[in-house]
Order: C-alpha cells, then structure tokens, then sequence
C-alpha cells in the first residue's frame, strides 16, 4: 500500500472514524457532555429517571431537615436539664418518680 493510493485514505478515515467513536464511548460513561448530531450537547443527567430521582432527593431533604430539626429541639432540653443550677428540675424529676 502507497502514500498515494485510495486504501491508505480510507485507512485514515477509518482509523479517526473507530477513534472519535471511542471518545465518544468514554465521555458518554463518565458523564461529560456529548456532542449531538447537530452540534447540541446532550447530557448524561437529562431524560425522564432524572426528574423522578430529583423529586425523591428534594422528599428525602424534607424528611432529613424535618429530623434535624426534632434533634436540635431534643438537645436544646437535655442541655437546659445539664445547666440547670436551680435544681428546679431534679426537683420535678424526683417528683415525677
């Protein structure tokens, strides 16, 4: 096969052919935007499991901030009986067995 001849030029298309599918290949797994047939970028995240997982993360945040905010109510309590310099309420406590 020569310099000149039609099979080395095909050769090269395809070698950059099997090449730029390869990238696309690697980009596409590993979430970076891919380039569409008319030149927008598709990405990994668009499609319909994506608005579904965002409704399921933003339900799983409320249940999340709704708990901390039950805890920091439980800490606020046990810290008022730790600093209690009274004794106002072991004196409740005491009462209450």
């Amino acid at each position: 096969m020569s310099w000149g001849s039609p099979l080395f030029v095909l050769a090269i298309i395809a070698i950059s052919t099997v090449g730029w599918m390869f990238t696309t290949a690697i980009r596409a797994r590993h979430g970076y935007p891919v380039e569409g047939e008319w030149g927008g970028l598709s990405h990994k995240g668009d499609g319909p499991d994506a608005s579904r997982k965002i409704e399921l993360l933003s339900a799983e945040n409320e249940a999340l901030t709704a708990k901390v905010s039950r805890l920091e109510e439980r800490i606020s309590v046990l810290e008022r009986i730790a600093t209690d310099r009274s004794g106002r309420l072991s004196d409740e406590i005491d009462a209450l067995r």
